[in-house]
């Protein structure tokens, strides 16, 4: 290959915070490099055997291989297991004549990361959350071209570029587009907003303080569009789709920038991508982190936190109480969500695709 014509293999997957950022990058890669031949690798398993050729890229895939925590068959039998995929990672990069491979994450990475560094193919990563995964971790000790979504994250060579996600987001005017969003999601285009939403799989413990606070918010004037998650819908008593007074809830959004333009305040997950777009399109946020795992959601949201454009509480002190005593005083202040909006743009990066695209290339260059 030459350096006009670079062979880019991107690698990353297993949920939607790997494979957004993944394929924000590749459309800035198609942007920058009109000539450039790119592949994404998954695992057979994850979202992106959906997600990746539904937004036109080629997908291949090799044998996911979990690293166990504690002592197992499964990590008795791991050698030979990962031995397997790096042998199906390197036949993938020889294929594929790679100039370059980028790594996002997840499972697929760490046998990517060592199939390349055998080869002496250039390696580029980057870490979404504050805390990075062990892939990455492992990942980094193998280059010097390591890109982060988060300032504070703790990765050796770390390059602080933000998160890459889809323009359609990074270059949102809320004004602009508040109008026909709220008319999209069936809102009323001036009364006060509230947008929940739980990611793409939903979230049972938001769901549950959301409906039994439904006649506290209506009774503020304040209308509740709940997006609740696939298969998450929530019931009344009866077993019925609940229904009430200015509320309404659906189980996804195709395109939250619409979410986004309509809300005045968005209460989620603080996933990293949720925090980061968040914060470049400066809305004004309520963020409960999830309360499993290694606490990379509440270290996510800590400097949108300390910058004043979110609040964050606590999943196990979300509760009514909380959405009464906390959450319809903030909706109902127009000053103070407007001073909100302000720390969270100015702390928002809204051109991450394209840094992480001129890393690459130059990677793919040397």
């Amino acid at each position: 290959m030459t350096t006009n014509t670079p062979s880019i293999v991107l690698a990353g997957g297993g949920t939607a915070g790997h494979i957004s950022p993944l394929l924000a990058i590749a459309a800035a890669l198609r942007e920058a490099s009109p000539e450039a031949a790119i592949l994404a690798v998954g695992t057979p398993s994850g979202m992106e055997t959906r997600l990746v050729p539904a937004a036109g890229e080629e997908l291949a895939t090799i044998d996911r291989v979990p690293f166990p925590r504690r002592p197992s068959a499964d990590l008795l039998r791991l050698p030979a297991r990962l031995a397997g995929a790096v042998r199906q990672a390197g036949a993938i990069l020889d294929t594929a004549g790679a100039d370059v491979l980028v790594g996002v994450g997840g499972y697929v990475c760490t046998p990517m990361y060592l199939a390349a560094r055998k080869r002496r193919i250039p390696i580029v990563i980057h870490e979404a959350n504050a805390r990075p995964g062990l892939a990455n971790r492992v990942g980094a000790l193998m280059t010097r071209h390591v890109a982060v979504a988060f300032a504070n994250t703790p990765l050796r060579h770390a390059r602080h570029v933000g998160m890459p996600m889809r323009t359609e987001i990074s270059g949102l005017d809320r004004a602009a587009a508040r109008t026909a969003a709220r008319a999209a999601l069936g809102l009323d285009p001036v009364r006060p907003a509230l947008i929940v939403t739980g990611g793409s799989s939903g979230a049972q413990s938001i769901n549950r303080t959301i409906a039994a606070a439904v006649e506290r918010l209506s009774a503020a004037g304040i209308q509740t569009l709940h997006i609740t998650g696939r298969g998450k819908a929530v019931m009344d008593s009866d077993g019925r789709p609940l229904a009430a007074k200015d509320y309404r809830q659906v189980e996804y959004v195709d395109g939250m920038e619409l979410a986004y333009a309509a809300a005045d305040v968005l209460l989620a997950r603080s996933g990293a991508a949720t925090v980061c777009e968040v914060a470049a399109v400066g809305v004004p946020a309520v963020l409960v982190p999830l309360p499993i795992g290694n606490g990379e959601q509440a270290l996510n949201a800590a400097g949108l936190v300390a910058a004043g454009g979110a609040l964050l509480v606590n999943d196990r002190d979300f509760t009514p109480e909380w959405v009464d005593r906390e959450l319809i005083p903030l909706i109902t202040d127009q000053p103070r969500l407007a001073a909100m909006a302000g720390s969270s743009y100015r702390l928002g990066i809204r051109n991450a695709d394209q840094r992480m695209a001129d890393l690459i290339l130059e990677a793919a260059a040397s």
